[in-house]
């Protein structure tokens, strides 16, 4: 079954799956909260927190022979094989490690695009700065045309006939992101690769998936990818880490390595193993959940029923919060309030919204919220990571709400009853 408005975790699961993070329900400072604004940057795992901190403790470098050393690099290399092939869903290609995700989309942009022949490059309007001003960026300095593609502006995505339109023969990167960071639509990167590689069957085609990774499995030999990317603050993990995979005709092109090193290293320097340490409690927390619903199987196997066990109840949760109950209305029957890129289809979205409460300005709004404990974001056009976002999608701004697949239905019944709550204050 397709289970179209998801399928929810039983509740003692659900709160199980909640002991595992730090901080869930109240900040040790400040107090009980709702923390929706997992877009911004998620929960993180216990696990993560104390890998972390556990072998940064260590003053050994992985470059030595005696045990310790040899431990620290078996982490590097078992964490880069599983970051590759069970994260990413990748069976070749390399790994690019970089402080933050977005320093990883700007390598692999100016990888392709220094090296790549062509005239142009396309991206979307909806992508992330990290995608779009590198795309930009590059297109200056290697003086190609910069082609953007228009947003579906009821749907808040990108039509794959609208990227087709843009690319040609003379493209040499293609850059659209796997799921929108504000709205939390997903794009069809399967059918906007198979349309763009009808046109160019060598087009390079990269996707930012910092916001989507979170949420729904990455595989990109499916994809047919040349590059993607994830950031572990916004997956459950650390920050201070970004990884991207790219591809090997991506890993065979000129780049900064040390000329020892095999063509498909792009690490300089010593490596971080606490960051590989992490990621790999990322994948341990989500075979988990897959072993909780199948049993015993190989690592793959679980994290892939893992993700889409998560996808599943993200999509229950979000069917919860714009439909709400016969006794709690959701979202989109909330007087005063209005849902933004409201696509019905819920199976192309993530569990994000945007909303906005008539009567009362984003920030004022967000910081009601606050004060009835429940932490979102306002998405608004002074800000340079919404400004071309909001306009594309013919929006002034919005609050952001984003939950995790840890919080349960009451704290979603509870967030309704608050957002209700504030809408009926200022609209009286």
């Amino acid at each position: 079954m397709s289970y179209p408005n998801g399928l929810l975790f039983e509740e003692n699961f659900t709160n199980e799956l909640k002991e595992k993070f730090c901080y869930v329900d109240a900040d040790p400072v400040y107090g009980k909260r709702l923390f929706f604004e997992n877009s911004g940057g998620s929960l993180r795992l216990r696990k993560c927190v104390e890998a972390k901190e556990a072998i940064d403790s260590f003053p050994d470098c992985p470059e030595r022979i005696h045990e310790r050393s040899l431990y620290l690099k078996g982490l590097v290399e078992q964490g880069t094989k599983e970051i590759l092939e069970i994260i990413f869903g990748a069976k070749s290609g390399a790994l690019i490690t970089e402080l933050t995700a977005s320093q990883t989309m700007f390598h692999m942009v100016g990888l392709i695009m220094e090296n790549i022949p062509g005239t142009n490059a396309v991206v979307s309007c909806l992508e992330h700065p990290s995608a779009f001003d590198a795309i930009e960026f590059y297109c200056k300095k290697t003086g190609k045309e910069m082609r953007v593609v228009p947003a579906n502006i009821k749907k808040g995505c990108i039509e794959p006939e609208d990227v087709a339109k843009l690319v040609d023969k003379d493209t040499c990167l293609l850059s659209v992101m796997s799921a929108s960071n504000i709205s939390g639509n997903i794009m069809d990167i399967k059918k906007i690769v198979k349309l763009a590689r009808e046109i160019k069957p060598d087009l390079y085609i990269i996707s930012d998936a910092v916001q989507h990774a979170p949420h729904c499995q990455m595989n990109v030999e499916e994809l047919q990818l040349d590059g993607a990317n994830f950031a572990p603050y916004k997956f459950f993990g650390i920050r201070g880490c970004g990884f991207a995979y790219v591809s090997d005709r991506v890993a065979a092109l000129p780049h900064h390595k040390l000329i020892a090193k095999d063509q498909k290293v792009f690490e300089l320097g010593t490596s971080a193993p606490a960051n590989f340490a992490a990621a790999m409690e990322i994948i341990n927390y989500v075979c988990d959940i897959g072993k909780h619903f199948l049993g015993e199987a190989d690592r793959k196997t679980l994290y892939a029923e893992g993700m889409k066990r998560i996808h599943l109840q993200e999509r229950a949760l979000l069917y919860r919060m714009l439909e709400g109950t016969d006794e709690l209305p959701g979202l989109r029957h909330i007087p005063n309030v209005t849902v933004c890129v409201d696509e019905d289809e819920l199976k192309n979205r993530d569990l994000i919204a945007a909303i906005r409460i008539e009567g009362i300005d984003l920030t004022e709004c967000v910081a009601e919220y606050q004060k009835r404990g429940v932490t979102v974001y306002e998405r608004i056009v002074s800000s340079i990571y919404s400004k071309r976002i909001l306009e594309a999608l013919n929006l002034s701004g919005a609050i952001r709400v984003s939950p995790l697949h840890c919080h349960s239905v009451k704290d979603i019944d509870e967030f309704l009853r608050i957002t209700a709550q504030i809408a009926k204050e200022y609209n009286k």
